[in-house]
């Protein structure tokens, strides 16, 4: 495994091993680590729990951590990969080893969070409108206009607050200096929040002692703010607009999600069935006979979301929804088009994006990234290949993607023949050394890499929930943190002030 030798009795690593904060065996190199490297603002709890770690028995941490991901399944808290026939119901890998960000630093992630968000929210407004940004060449209005996810029924149509993106993920890495870089904006339906106050429950219900004293933020309150987001959307002149989660149902992968978000809420979760619209105003079915809805987080893609305006042979969406949505008599969270800031290569123009509209610089400065649609990015990408991470522009969930560094000559070879065939499709950026954080392994306290998700919520203005998830590349050395790949996550803590 990792070539540590360990003690029979306990299971645990032997003492004598001991590496940084007296953790027995952990070394983690030269990549910036969570727990161990010094920060400002931290208080001591760095060291404190770095302390209590090292100080409890191998095999019961191992014990406690199996109950808590026995716990998680016998909630319900699982995911689905398609890819694996055999594997229906599965928990998101659950590490007992939290992730710590300081006061000073989420201050900093706050703010670059919530400027990110407004850019992207200004952005989809004029591409949708007047397309300032694409007349002046600040972003090629080919990338716009030809974008898979480019909506033209958007076009001309306002929306409350020029919100069009309510709910955000926005994934962040720290590279080895320690400094925080966006990696990907996830501004259609992204998932995984629920997993963010899972994990502080089964913290708080297995580890106690580990956070004995340790004043953090709270991660209750994201149910709170969702829904008094979607109020705020609700249609002019309703004093109590009826929210609804519209979900695809129980085969969907991010399911367990849906139902813990209307739970969070208190909406009612339903599927396109039990909606139907009337007169351009959408109604649900209930015993007591139909009600009136007013604001729908809908956890479906556009393609699916209304069978009279996109494919016909949905049985997911509501018939009628998007003409009740234009006018007026309904809201939807996220509003349709949105995936065009999903677009890795729209990502590459944020910094100029976030200039264009608010003349400032990026808060949280993107990775260094080449264009490869653009003739010198496909030039130095095609140069420097076993040195780069190639990703296609529409894939996430970490699919597609090919490492360098890492590849074989043939993969390698198969990445260059996609580029010169079609280049538009990718981006490249080069290898991050992602930052780590002790994680539980069969031989001990290792360092894993992790990246980190924090979820935006907008109304009228943006409230972003403390810390976000953490997820871990469970592998040894590997970069690849998502769920679909075998990583797992951790608790995110932001200390109190």
């Amino acid at each position: 495994m990792d070539g540590e030798r360990t003690d029979r009795k306990t299971g645990g690593v032997a003492a004598g091993d001991a590496g940084p904060a007296g953790l027995p065996g952990y070394d983690p190199g030269d990549f910036f680590c969570e727990l161990t490297r010094p920060r400002d603002g931290d208080g001591g709890v760095c060291e404190l729990v770095s302390r209590r770690l090292a100080a409890m028995d191998l095999a019961d941490l191992r014990r406690r951590a199996q109950a808590a991901e026995k716990d998680m399944f016998n909630l319900g808290i699982t995911f689905t990969v398609y890819s694996e026939a055999d594997a229906i119901d599965r928990i998101l890998p659950f590490d007992i080893v939290p992730r710590i960000i300081t006061a000073p630093e989420w201050d900093v992630l706050d703010r670059g969070i919530r400027q990110r968000v407004l850019a992207l929210n200004l952005f989809l407004h004029d591409v949708y409108n007047d397309r300032r940004i694409l007349a002046e060449g600040v972003v090629p209005a080919e990338l716009v206009l030809g974008n898979v996810n480019y909506r033209p029924e958007m076009e001309g149509f306002p929306v409350p607050h020029g919100t069009y993106a309510h709910i955000c993920g926005i994934d962040i890495v720290r590279d080895r200096d320690g400094t925080w870089r966006v990696l990907e904006d996830n501004a259609r339906t992204p998932s995984g929040v629920s997993y963010v106050i899972e994990n502080r429950h089964a913290m708080l219900r297995g580890f106690p002692d580990l956070m004995q004293g340790i004043r953090l933020r709270p991660v209750d309150g994201y149910g709170v703010n969702l829904h008094r987001a979607m109020r705020e959307i609700a249609p002019e002149g309703v004093a109590d607009p009826q929210v609804v989660l519209l979900s695809p149902g129980i085969y969907n992968s991010a399911y367990f999600e849906h139902v813990f978000l209307a739970r969070e809420m208190g909406v009612p979760l339903v599927e396109g069935a039990d909606l139907f619209v009337e007169n351009d105003r959408v109604w649900m079915r209930t015993t007591e006979g139909a009600r009136a809805v007013h604001t729908i987080y809908r956890r479906i893609g556009d393609d699916f979301l209304d069978p009279t305006v996109f494919r016909p042979e949905s049985m997911l969406g509501v018939a009628g929804i998007i003409g009740a949505w234009r006018r007026g008599n309904v809201a939807l969270a996220n509003a349709v088009g949105t995936g065009v800031c999903d677009d890795k290569a729209v990502y590459a123009y944020m910094p100029r994006i976030i200039r264009f509209y608010l003349g400032e610089e990026a808060i949280l400065q993107n990775v260094e990234t080449q264009i490869c649609r653009e003739k010198e990015g496909l030039a130095y990408t095609l140069a420097h290949l076993s040195e780069m991470v190639v990703k296609p522009v529409g894939e996430s969930g970490g699919y597609g993607i090919t490492i360098g560094p890492r590849a074989t000559a043939d993969e390698l070879d198969a990445c260059r023949a996609a580029l010169l065939k079609d280049p538009a499709n990718y981006i490249a950026q080069p290898v991050i050394g992602l930052s780590v954080a002790p994680t539980l392994t069969e031989t001990g306290l290792r360092p894993r890499h992790l990246d980190l998700r924090p979820y935006a919520v907008t109304g009228k203005d943006t409230w972003v929930l403390p810390g976000g998830l953490t997820r871990v590349a469970l592998k040894e050395g590997s970069l690849v943190v998502n769920s679909s790949q075998g990583g797992g996550s951790k608790d995110t803590w932001v200390l109190a002030e």
